[in-house]
């Protein structure tokens, strides 16, 4: 019920957007950022369901934790598969028409759910989220742009944090729409199979338990191809060349390098990334496992990613006010990854919710790590600008490989808080980049 009420708004919501677009410029501005904002929810829903999925997919699958956290592999390889196509495709669609194909290609990937639901088949479920991760790499490319053109340059970083801002919210009502249908009631079903010797009994109890994901998926499904259809028929501009690359520096240094290999640190930022999207997908995708493993019931634990999100959003608000007034993005990031390492060590010696709350916390860590690497990566590009944001798209990778080692081991150890052990040199490293590792290789531009 609170599935088809919320998608059921945020149609009727699109759709006003698209009818007030028409009347005037202003309108038209105020529509279209409201439907870029929309997309930024879309993608943010779609990313952050996994917290959702694989505590419910680990029970329907009768999973290990390495393999439940295959969920975050499927979505975020397809980042290093993408990152460079993409771009191309957006040269040939343009880019409102690739927002347009983005959503349909993740509008496949969750039909691919229905068959997957029906016959409890957990590689057909990856396939769905792999298909999806390709359509969000493709809108993610073509949408960010558009934050930047629609409206004065001054004004573009408040816009883009009201558009960070939709995509943690994505997350944060999950648990009410979805993950009330999918979560409910789930400690009983795990009773009634430890408890239960016939294996046709069991094997009913899971094929009901999988079907709540149908009607949700379908929902889901018409959600995305109706906006997809909105989004062709919108008034959003096309966008050239020149307008798709802002100016964040267009000058190169002062010695004129003639590779991108010849700027070490943009891959070492590159690496930054991969372990800070692995560590801030940790902390949302594991907690509500982990508050299970203290035995915190379901109906409370699938609130857990919403409160790791909250988390995020508190630092994020906290970073554009004290951003670069107060603080620069290199200090920032150097405080941040200092905290990431002390919380870190708290969950390791702590128990039972508390441990839970500082799993939660690190989404605080997280928040304002992704706009201070970024920065510090792409400095002095020059030409190499563009190639270099590729680059950096593809360490996203990160989010697919760090859950699922940490899945490993708290499988190999018994012991999912143990796990948590990797998130310390993650930390250490993000830390190592923001006090040295991001001015390796980087000279400064002659001044005159």
């Amino acid at each position: 019920m609170f599935a088809i009420l919320a998608q059921n708004i945020c149609v009727q919501l699109l759709y006003i957007s698209f009818l007030m677009a028409n009347n005037n410029q202003q309108r038209s501005l105020t529509s279209s950022l409201f439907l870029v904002g929309c997309l930024f929810f879309i993608f943010g829903f779609t990313t952050w369901l996994n917290g959702t999925l694989i505590p419910f997919l680990k029970t329907i699958c009768e999973l290990n934790d390495a393999q439940a956290y295959l969920v975050t592999s499927a979505t975020f390889i397809s980042y290093l598969f993408m990152a460079l196509p993409a771009s191309a495709i957006l040269r040939k669609t343009g880019f409102k028409n690739g927002m347009s194909l983005g959503l349909l290609i993740m509008a496949a990937g969750t039909l691919v759910f229905l068959p997957a639901a029906h016959q409890r088949n957990y590689p057909f479920f990856l396939t769905g989220l792999f298909i999806q991760g390709l359509g969000i790499t493709i809108l993610q490319t073509a949408v960010n742009p558009y934050v930047t053109i629609l409206g004065p340059r001054e004004s573009a970083a408040r816009r883009i944090s009201f558009m960070g801002a939709a995509h943690k919210l994505a997350g944060i009502s999950i648990p009410y729409v979805i993950g009330g249908i999918l979560l409910n009631n789930l400690d009983n079903i795990h009773n009634q199979l430890s408890i239960t010797t016939d294996v046709a009994v069991k094997n009913t109890l899971l094929s009901e338990l999988s079907l709540r994901i149908v009607n949700p998926y379908i929902i889901v499904t018409v959600i995305l191809v109706v906006v997809a259809l909105l989004v062709k028929l919108s008034p959003l501009p096309e966008m050239h060349e020149e307008e798709v690359n802002p100016d964040i520096e267009q000058t190169t240094s002062s010695d004129a390098k003639t590779s991108i290999f010849h700027h070490p640190y943009l891959f070492l930022g590159a690496l930054t990334i991969f372990v800070y999207v692995g560590v801030e997908v940790i902390a949302g995708d594991t907690i509500i496992n982990y508050g299970k493993y203290w035995n915190i019931p379901m109906d409370n634990a699938k609130f857990f990613t919403s409160i790791t999100l909250s988390c995020m959003m508190a630092g994020y608000t906290l970073g554009i006010l004290l951003m670069p007034k107060v603080i620069s993005q290199e200090n920032a990031l150097k405080v941040c990854a200092i905290l990431g390492v002390l919380l870190s060590g708290c969950v390791l010696i702590t128990t039972g919710m508390t441990s839970v709350i500082l799993v939660a916390l690190l989404g605080f860590a997280n928040a304002i790590m992704w706009p201070a690497i970024w920065p510090l990566s792409l400095k002095g590009l020059g030409k190499f600008t563009k190639q270099g944001s590729a680059i950096l798209i593809m360490g996203v990778v990160g989010g697919g490989i760090l859950p699922p080692l940490y899945g490993y081991l708290s499988d190999m150890l018994h012991n999912n808080r143990t796990a948590y052990i990797i998130l310390i040199p993650c930390y250490l490293y993000i830390l190592f980049f923001a006090m040295k590792g991001n001015r390796i290789g980087y000279k400064e531009p002659a001044k005159g």
